[in-house]
């Protein structure tokens, strides 16, 4: 099997895994802070568990290894800001919405940091996708909190998913890469502790009936699907990645609607956003295609 279909393969398993992750955060009763938390050790340890993750840790060089873990940080306050949306508006499906500005974010970031050209095409996609928003803005004044930490935990993502890509090496060890990452986000959370002391059980106890979804959300959505995603990175773009990671909002909203019902608290407004967004996400590469094919008839 080819490196790039194998690549495409391990995203799509990754993606599917990452749809169930806002629906176990609404299942889950435990705050934002404390959901993420324990995710992030109990994540690190399963990685921890897996072979040659020690030994990979070691031939990373050095400084990718600090950088590895100022990414870990990064993902942290993604997940902080994207469980503290759902918390915040009540709502899955809002914060996976937002979670699809993913690409419009990317769009911006990956230029900067890898030096290459700017695609205007992507900035109009962008824009399109600035006015969805707008549209699923008018759902009402309570949920815009709840929106504006949404495209926070979104860029976030577009962020630490860029870097990773700048940095990842095809000789590293996908696995190591990530139980770097989620151990150093876990650190930052546990010094970050005494300034959330409300958000936070005290007794770093889990609810009895948390204890299966945050295990499942932590071992597959997590260590599993984040070692798949990372693996994607070595043959994918970070564009082409946060592309097929934004199927993870359907995913999710198809769930949310058929587990709680969310298709009837959210009116024509949300939908209507929503879909502009997602036809924009969707119609980016069919028109790249286009782009090529025009660059093509113009060399020859």
């Amino acid at each position: 099997m080819k490196p790039r279909i194998k690549a495409y393969i391990h995203l799509h398993i990754a993606v599917l895994l990452f749809g169930f992750t806002a629906i176990l955060g609404k299942l889950i009763s435990l705050s934002a802070f404390s959901l993420v938390w324990h995710r992030m050790w109990i994540a690190a340890i399963g990685l921890l568990l897996m072979p040659g993750v020690v030994k990979g840790i070691k031939t990373i060089k050095n400084k990718d290894r600090k950088r590895f873990l100022g990414v870990g940080v990064l993902i942290a306050l993604h997940w902080l800001t994207f469980y503290g949306s759902i918390k915040l508006g009540g709502n899955a499906s809002l914060t996976l919405a937002c979670l699809s500005t993913v690409t419009l974010f990317t769009a911006f970031l990956e230029p900067w940091f890898t030096k290459s050209k700017f695609n205007w095409l992507e900035l109009l996609l962008g824009l399109i996708i600035i006015f969805g928003i707008l549209i699923i803005a008018q759902i009402g004044a309570a949920y815009h909190t709840a929106i504006g930490v949404g495209l926070l935990s979104a860029f976030l993502a577009a962020l630490f998913s860029t870097l990773n890509k700048k940095y990842i090496q095809a000789s590293y060890n996908s696995l190591s890469i990530s139980f770097l990452e989620l151990s150093a986000g876990w650190l930052f959370l546990v010094f970050c502790t005494p300034f959330f002391q409300k958000g936070f059980d005290q007794n770093f106890s889990i609810p009895p009936k948390d204890v299966l979804y945050l295990t499942i959300l932590a071992v597959f959505c997590t260590s599993i699907a984040f070692a798949l995603s990372v693996m994607a990175l070595k043959e994918l773009s970070a564009f082409t990645t946060n592309l097929a990671i934004n199927l993870e909002p359907i995913y999710g909203i198809v769930l949310a609607a058929i587990l709680f019902e969310e298709n009837k608290d959210l009116g024509n407004s949300f939908y209507t956003g929503t879909g502009i967004i997602l036809a924009a996400v969707f119609a980016h590469p069919i028109v790249k295609k286009f782009q090529r094919k025009s660059r093509k008839r113009v060399h020859t």
